[in-house]
């Protein structure tokens, strides 16, 4: 019975003082509203951000890293120092002995979705006198397609015209622009190790990122072999696609123990760039749940203004009866009655800029503006906005439970 009187005075509070809960419910809106609008917008990013590295990048990669000369006097006790004259790499070919047997083993376990092979080189295209320097690639081009769908990419041409044609070339469309290419065109390429071929243009792609579109070509691995006089076992690395890219170190520690050959996830390879992803997420959370935080202290000086004014009727309420945990249900209550109010609205606000922003179209390879509904967020946001209007109510309530009726009575 108190309970539904605590409502009743808490109710009445709110609707006799209606600017007050306005404004104080708006200030919660556009907390919640900005908190969820900028963390899917992060959201977007990082996403947007993960699927521009996959274009090209697999989720593990294994492949022989550089070795260092060994010391001239090497030490087993650490009470002496080694030697070492003029460190260098000393890894003469970047070769995996026997990749078909290793890439069979990597197919045959069950948490593999994709596993390729490529053969990697520096490689120069040639029009005349004109020379751009990029990079050689080597694959099954319809593997290749399944693991990174090049196929989406393909602007001009197909990928058809490299499946088993050895003089068959697909380069960047930045290759293209630059040297006044088109589909069918013949290109001079040329190896570090001075093997020189004249290709034909099978198809043009673009994905969007300058420093792929201006340097990268597919050709037959065959084809690439030859571009570094090696036969057809050669293989420079081995691509692996697993079912969950965030699982990759996981997946990445189980396949080391079926090479000796360096095993390496997405994550280790762009460290750099998910380090600078997490600050700015980081950055991004801490403006918006500030903006929160100080809509929250809205609700804190309307309770405590309402406690000011209210005072002689605390002081009766407690004179009748009241214990200090009823009045303090009776201000909590109008703090999660105005925090409910303005973080619904904040959703509503919060999901009508995300629908205006993920309709904004950017062109090109990017398309519509990377930022998207996310359940999620909307839950985390309207638990956070109830969150913090309980934490501002409280203290301002805890005040009021504290009040000594005698003391106001004598005034």
């Amino acid at each position: 019975m108190k309970r539904s009187i605590n409502t009743d005075i808490a109710f009445t509070h709110i609707i006799t003082r209606k600017r007050q809960t306005l404004v104080a419910a708006l200030g919660v809106t556009l907390g919640v509203g900005i908190f969820l609008f900028m963390n899917s917008l992060t959201s977007g990013f990082s996403s947007f951000s993960t699927d521009e590295m996959f274009k090209n990048s697999a989720h593990i990669k294994i492949y022989k890293d550089d070795e260092l000369s060994q010391p001239l006097m090497p030490f087993p006790d650490s009470r002496h120092v080694a030697v070492i004259v003029n460190p260098q790499i000393t890894t003469l070919s970047k070769k995996i002995i026997n990749p078909e047997q290793l890439l069979s083993r990597i197919k045959k376990q069950p948490y593999v979705v994709n596993a390729i092979a490529q053969v990697g080189f520096d490689a120069f295209y040639n029009r005349g006198k004109a020379q751009l320097r990029g990079d050689g690639n080597g694959v099954n081009i319809l593997e290749y397609d399944a693991m990174f769908k090049t196929g989406k990419y393909i602007v001009a041409g197909s990928l058809n015209g490299v499946q088993g044609n050895l003089n068959g070339i697909i380069i960047g469309s930045g290759i293209a622009e630059k040297l006044n290419l088109g589909i069918n065109d013949n290109i001079t390429v040329t190896s570090s190790y001075n093997v020189v071929k004249v290709m034909k243009i099978a198809g043009i792609f673009t994905t969007g990122n300058s420093i792929t579109d201006n340097a990268k070509s597919y050709m037959n691995i065959t084809t690439a072999q030859q571009f570094i006089k090696e036969g057809p076992s050669y293989v420079s690395n081995i691509f692996i696609n697993v079912p969950d890219p965030n699982e990759s170190e996981k997946y990445a520690v189980m396949l080391q123990q079926l090479t000796p050959y360096k095993v390496e996830d997405w994550k280790t390879t762009n460290a750099d760039v998910l380090a600078s992803g997490k600050t700015r997420d980081i950055l991004m959370s801490a403006i918006s749940l500030s903006i929160l935080v100080v809509a929250a202290f809205g609700i804190y000086n309307i309770l405590s203004s309402t406690i000011a004014q209210k005072i002689n009727d605390i002081a009766i309420l407690k004179a009748t009866g009241f214990a200090g945990k009823d009045v303090v249900r009776i201000f909590l209550s109008e703090a999660l009655i105005m925090g409910f109010i303005g973080t619904l609205m904040g959703l509503v606000v919060g999901g009508v800029l995300i629908a205006i922003m993920s309709r904004i179209y950017m062109g090109g390879p990017v398309g519509y503006f990377p930022i998207r509904f996310e359940p999620g967020l909307f839950a985390k946001s309207f638990g956070l906005g109830l969150f913090i209007t309980l934490c501002a109510g409280y203290f301002p309530a805890r005040k009021a439970a504290r009040v000594d009726p005698v003391e106001i009575f004598r005034k």
